[in-house]
């Protein structure tokens, strides 16, 4: 079930309804959506909907034992944690990586002289996998650090399957979320007109800009970048950095905006990430919820973050983008795409640290120019479906002479909008709820509705699915 689709837009309104129906009873609300959690989980498999409900008994059952354990026995805590944690990784590798390491396995051996035919299973990737359990594994690793109480079962079941971040994030912590079920929500004006102004933005950015520049420009060329001139591979990538931008900031900002209408509030996950002048920068920007968490629990709860050397440091930052690059599918070039990024995340550090006192720092629109041009880069190895292909399109750009133009007057209107979206000021939505705030609610109610109808007619054929759906 898509947002911005009308199949979407009738279940919310049955939802928001009923849901604030029964808002005298928060147990019976909790129930009630945990219900149409399942039902909007289930729309796509049903199948899946039981690993949701196992996921969140592992969990719960997970941190009910580390909770029972005395402070004293850290060894049988740690015990239950790295249990609890196990099982988690087991779901996620074998839904999202059987394939893969059998795939991987096999070409090994038979590299060595060893050819077996391995059993492999066509197994089918539930959606939103990785959102989930990385929720589940931050729960319990919270509840054994004591920063947050171990949670009744209802709860921990609707906070790993809460419909508005089920399929694509923002990975929202217990510890965000927890305390939210544990009164009753109220609605404010503020909550409400903000929660309308980010999905009509988000509808905005995903239907008329990311979609229209997948189908029109960035899937025909990076399907076979040898047919396409070095003009069209450009545009491509930048229309890329773009697409994927206004996807994925749009599915964000309309799970907010549902949040926030149904009473509960969810961290913001995008803050202008192309105006980043380091990769430091852009990851404090860019898929704030995930990168956040890399760096609260792999990075500096599993690694140890600086505590032992620089060396060690840099090492745990390459070791951190990696994982990040694999959580994201079972490809090779999404590891590259990670090691890139934590390549120049070290390269960054030893720089700090050993530039010379008399050589002045870039200025920061040059560092912004070289930050964003490297996520580009970056971003071609993630959008190849392989390393040849990345290979070639990279090849493509310096020695192309095919003369193919897909590139129209209209894919360089939607990338210029695109950046101009993502260059609005930041406090624009705050502004315009204020705004908004003192309408009706009809009135806002209607206006709301007009907005929306004018997007759709603004929209081309049909929506592509949300990028991160995937993972």
């Amino acid at each position: 079930m898509l947002f911005p689709t009308l199949t979407f837009g009738l279940f919310f309104l049955v939802v928001f309804s009923i849901v604030w129906a029964a808002s005298g009873s928060n147990e019976w609300r909790k129930i009630l959506l945990l219900i149409a959690s399942w039902i909007f989980y289930g729309a796509w498999d049903w199948r899946f909907v039981a690993l949701l409900i196992g996921s969140a008994f592992l969990n719960w059952g997970a941190a009910r034992a580390i909770s029972l354990q005395p402070e004293w026995a850290t060894r049988r805590r740690k015990a239950i944690l790295v249990a609890g944690i196990v099982g988690n990784l087991l779901v996620l590798g074998f839904f999202k990586y059987y394939g893969f390491f059998v795939e991987q396995l096999g070409e090994l051996l038979s590299s060595v002289g060893f050819a077996r035919d391995l059993p492999l299973m066509q197994v089918v990737l539930p959606v939103g996998i990785s959102f989930f359990t990385f929720q589940g594994m931050s729960y319990l690793a919270d509840v054994h650090a004591q920063r947050l109480a171990p949670a009744r079962l209802l709860d921990v079941t609707l906070l790993m399957s809460f419909f508005p971040h089920l399929v694509a994030g923002p990975i929202v912590r217990g510890s965000d979320l927890l305390p939210q079920f544990e009164q009753s929500p109220r609605l404010t004006r503020d909550m409400a007109s903000m929660g309308l102004i980010l999905i009509v933005w988000g509808l905005f950015k995903k239907a008329v800009v990311a979609s229209e520049l997948s189908t029109g420009l960035v899937d025909p060329v990076f399907f076979d970048p040898s047919a396409h001139s070095r003009l069209d591979l450009i545009a491509a990538a930048y229309g890329y950095a773009v697409q994927i931008y206004c996807d994925f900031s749009a599915y964000s900002d309309m799970a907010i905006g549902i949040a926030a209408l149904l009473g509960y509030r969810f961290p913001r996950n995008f803050n202008q990430p192309y105006r980043a002048a380091s990769l430091q920068d852009f990851w404090r920007r860019w898929h704030i919820s995930l990168s956040s968490w890399l760096r609260d629990y792999l990075y500096i709860g599993a690694l140890g973050g600086n505590r032992k050397g620089f060396a060690r440091q840099c090492l745990n930052m390459l070791v951190t983008m990696l994982l990040g690059g694999l959580w994201h599918g079972a490809k090779w070039t999404f590891v590259i795409w990670g090691g890139l990024h934590g390549a120049i995340l070290g390269v960054e550090r030893i720089w700090e640290r050993s530039r010379p006192g008399w050589l002045p720092r870039l200025p920061k629109f040059l560092a912004i120019v070289l930050t964003f041009h490297i996520v580009v880069l970056g971003w071609i190895f993630f959008r190849a479906e392989s390393f040849d292909t990345a290979i070639a399109y990279l090849q493509g750009i310096g020695t192309s002479n095919v003369a193919s133009a897909v590139l129209t007057p209209l894919a360089c209107v939607l990338i210029v909008l695109g950046m101009a979206i993502h260059f609005t000021p930041a406090d624009l939505g705050q502004r315009l709820a204020l705004r908004l705030r003192a309408w009706p609610a009809p009135a806002l109610g209607l206006l709301t509705g007009v907005v929306i109808l004018v997007v759709d007619a603004m929209r081309f054929e049909g929506v592509a699915p949300f990028i991160y759906y995937q993972f």
